[in-house]
C-alpha cells in the first residue's frame, strides 16, 4: 500500500488538475464567446460609421471623389511601422443601388453579386478563408455596405488568451502542489515521530507510551497501542507463570517416579517389582493428568476476544458429557442421574467448555463419593443465565477450605488430584460470564454449581 502523503498528495493534486481543467474549458468557451460578442459590435458599429461618411449631403462629383480617396487609402492599408499585422484581415465593402462596387478594401473577398441577407454571417472567399461578416443595408440611398473580418484573427487572440491564462495557472499549481506536499509532510510529522519513537525501543520493551504533547487524532492509536502492550504483558505474565506452575507441579511426581524406578530396579521379587511397576503406572497416570488439567489450564486463560460460538443445545451437550462418564462412574459402583428443564432453548456457548467443565465436577464429586453412592446432574433455567449443577453424598466441604478449592494446585485430601479441576471449572465461568457456587448439602454431600450467562 503507498504512503499516506502519496495517497493524499495524489488526491489533492489531481482534483486541483480537475478543477483546473474545467475552469480552464470555461474560460476558452467564454472568452471565445465574448470576443465573439466584441468583434461583433465592433463590424456593426463600423458597418454604421460607414453608413453615416457614405450619408454626407455631397454633389455627385464629390461622392465620386469621396469614394476615390476610401479606395487609394485603403489601398495603402499594408504592415508598416505605424499600421498592424491584422490591418488586412479587416475589410468593407460598399455597393451602389446598381450593385456597383463603390469602395473596398484590397482585401475584402471577391462577390458575384451583393449579399441580399442584411445581419451577421459567416462566408467563405474563394481562397478558402473563413470571414466574419456584418451587411447593413442602407435603404434611404440603395446603398448596401459590407464589414467583415477573418477567423483567424479571433482564433489569434484567443490563443492568447489561453495562453496567458493556462501557463500561470500550470506554474501556479505546480508551486501550490509543492506547498501542499510540504504542508502534509509537516502535518503527518506527530505519526513520523510516532512511528521514529516505536523503531527507536528496545525489542524487549513493554513499556506504554508516553507521547505528549499528542494530536487529537493520533491519542486513539497511542491509546490502542498501550492496550495492545499491556495485553502482551498480561500473555506474556501468564506464560511464565504457567511455566514457573508446571515446573513447581511437575517436580515432586517426576521425582516420585524415579524413586519408583530405582525400586523396581532394586526389587528383590517378583511382588516387590510388581507393586513398584503398580505405583509406577499410578504416578504416569497422575502426571499425564496434571499435563492434561495445564494445558487445558492455558487454554482457558487467555482473555482475548474470542469468536463468537454458534448457539447449542445446552440439554443434549450435558447429556453426551454424562453418557462418556457414565462406564467411568459404573466402574467405581457410582450411579449417576440426570435431569434439566424443559424451556432450555438454544445457548450461545462452546461445547468443549461444557464437556471439560463437567467433567472436572463429575470427576470431583466420584472422588468423594461413598461406595454405592449417587451422583445427581441438573440444568436449570434462572432467567438469562443457566444453572448445572453436580451434587454428591460425600462429606462435604469445611467453610474455611470453600474459596481456597478454586485457587489453582489446591488439593482436598486427594493424593491422585493436582488441584486444578475447580480453578479449570472458575476459568470457564468467568469466559462465560457466570460464576461457581459451592454449597454443603443436608444432611451430607456438596453441590457445586456452574452459572453459565451467555453473552
Amino acid at each position: 500500500m503507498t504512503s499516506i502523503r502519496r495517497r493524499t498528495l495524489t488526491l489533492i493534486i489531481g482534483l486541483m488538475l480537475a478543477g483546473l481543467a474545467v475552469i480552464s474549458l470555461f474560460n476558452v468557451h467564454d472568452s471565445n464567446h465574448e470576443i465573439a460578442e466584441v468583434y461583433d459590435a465592433q463590424l456593426a458599429q463600423n458597418a454604421r460609421l460607414l453608413q453615416g461618411v457614405m450619408r454626407m449631403p455631397l454633389a455627385s462629383q464629390e461622392h465620386a471623389d469621396l469614394y476615390q480617396a476610401f479606395n487609394t487609402a485603403l489601398g495603402e492599408a499594408v504592415p508598416r511601422g505605424d499600421g498592424h499585422p491584422y490591418e488586412r484581415k479587416i475589410a468593407f465593402q460598399v455597393w451602389s443601388p446598381k450593385g456597383e462596387v463603390l469602395v473596398h478594401t484590397a482585401s475584402a473577398p471577391s462577390f458575384g453579386t451583393p449579399p441580399n441577407t442584411p445581419g451577421f454571417s459567416d462566408v467563405v472567399d474563394l481562397n478558402n478563408r473563413h470571414w466574419r461578416a456584418f451587411v447593413l443595408e442602407d435603404k434611404q440611398n440603395g446603398l448596401r455596405i459590407w464589414v467583415g473580418e477573418r477567423d483567424d484573427v479571433r482564433a489569434d487572440l484567443v490563443d492568447r488568451i489561453v495562453r496567458h491564462t493556462l501557463w500561470p495557472n500550470m506554474l501556479g499549481s505546480l508551486i501550490l502542489a509543492a506547498m501542499v506536499w510540504l504542508a502534509i509532510g509537516w502535518g503527518l510529522k506527530p505519526l513520523a515521530d510516532m512511528a521514529a519513537t516505536l523503531r527507536a525501543r528496545h525489542s524487549g520493551s513493554l513499556e506504554p507510551l508516553q507521547m505528549t504533547p499528542l494530536p487529537s487524532e493520533l491519542e486513539p492509536m497511542q491509546a490502542a497501542l498501550n492496550r495492545m502492550l499491556a495485553q502482551i504483558q498480561d500473555v506474556l505474565g501468564r506464560e511464565r507463570r504457567f511455566i514457573a506452575d508446571a515446573a513447581h507441579e511437575m517436580r515432586t511426581p517426576l521425582a516420585v517416579l524415579r524413586v519408583h524406578a530405582q525400586n523396581l530396579l532394586e526389587a528383590g521379587t517378583e511382588d516387590d517389582r510388581r507393586e513398584s511397576l503398580e505405583h509406577l503406572i499410578a504416578g504416569v497416570d497422575r502426571a499425564s493428568r496434571l499435563v492434561n488439567q495445564l494445558l487445558t489450564m492455558a487454554r482457558l486463560e487467555p482473555k482475548t476476544a474470542a469468536k463468537i460460538p454458534p448457539p447449542i443445545d445446552l440439554t443434549a451437550t450435558v447429556r453426551e458429557s454424562l453418557v462418556q462418564l457414565t462406564p467411568w462412574l459404573l466402574s467405581k459402583g457410582l450411579e449417576l442421574v440426570f435431569d434439566a428443564d424443559d424451556d432450555i432453548g438454544p445457548v450461545r456457548i462452546d461445547s468443549a467448555d461444557i464437556h471439560i467443565a463437567l467433567n472436572n465436577l463429575v470427576t470431583n464429586a466420584a472422588n468423594f463419593s461413598p461406595a454405592n453412592g449417587l451422583i445427581s446432574v441438573r440444568l436449570e433455567r434462572k432467567g438469562d443465565c443457566y444453572e448445572l449443577s453436580v451434587e454428591d453424598e460425600g462429606p462435604g466441604i469445611e467453610e474455611s477450605e470453600r474459596n481456597r478449592l478454586l485457587e489453582r494446585f489446591y488439593s482436598r485430601g486427594n493424593g491422585q488430584g493436582a488441584g486444578l479441576g475447580l480453578a479449570i471449572v472458575k476459568a470457564i465461568a468467568d469466559r462465560t460470564g457466570g460464576e461457581i457456587k459451592l454449597e454443603n448439602r443436608t444432611p451430607t454431600g456438596t453441590r457445586a454449581t456452574l452459572v453459565i450467562c451467555p453473552r
